[in-house]
């Protein structure tokens, strides 16, 4: 395949010069909140969506997204909002999702990566670029009625497939992979 670069322009090929359209299969730019127990960093809050409407407009999930989940466990996440900046889109996860203000959050965690779309027959990929924030939260998880379940779990010992939507996958990537 010809290099390509990330420089996107809307509109029908042809575009003009150096400009491409979004990957076939999408492109997502996600935010992920890990927040670590101050009693035990190798414990992250996570959480169980409750049924809450209020999940399309703060999460972009739909109630099919959310029953597909189940029971499984997820980070508080979402994609950016067009045009939004990614400490922008970490604050407002921690202030929808989980009543928190974060202030000033550390620099974050870039990761790209590409992948086919479940029954995709298209050679061009999905592209996710995540910014993964990691912070420090209070001593008791919050609650918020946007959860059935918020709590620190201790990931290490919790099944990959107790997590939900690729999110045992960002939990790797911070150093606390799941059990296997």
């Amino acid at each position: 395949m010809a290099r390509r670069f990330a420089r996107f322009k809307a509109g029908a090929p042809p575009l003009a010069p150096g400009f491409f359209g979004v990957p076939s299969d999408g492109m997502c730019l996600n935010a992920f909140l890990v927040v670590r127990s101050p009693d035990d960093p190798n414990r992250a809050l996570v959480g169980r969506p409750s049924p809450d409407p209020h999940w399309e407009e703060v999460g972009a999930l739909d109630p099919a997204r959310i029953q597909r989940l189940g029971d499984r466990w997820m980070l508080p996440s979402c994609q950016l909002l067009l045009l939004e900046g990614p400490e922008e889109a970490v604050r407002r996860i921690g202030k929808e999702q989980l009543g928190m203000d974060l202030g000033s959050p550390p620099p974050p965690q870039v990761v790209s990566d590409t992948y086919a779309l479940r029954g995709s027959a298209d050679d061009d990929p999905h592209w996710d670029l995540h910014f993964i924030y990691n912070v420090t939260g209070p001593p008791l998880a919050p609650r918020s009625p946007l959860w059935r379940d918020l709590e620190y779990v201790a990931v290490r010992s919790t099944p990959r497939a107790a997590f939900g939507r690729g999110h045992g996958d960002i939990l790797d990537l911070v150093g606390l992979t799941p059990q296997e």
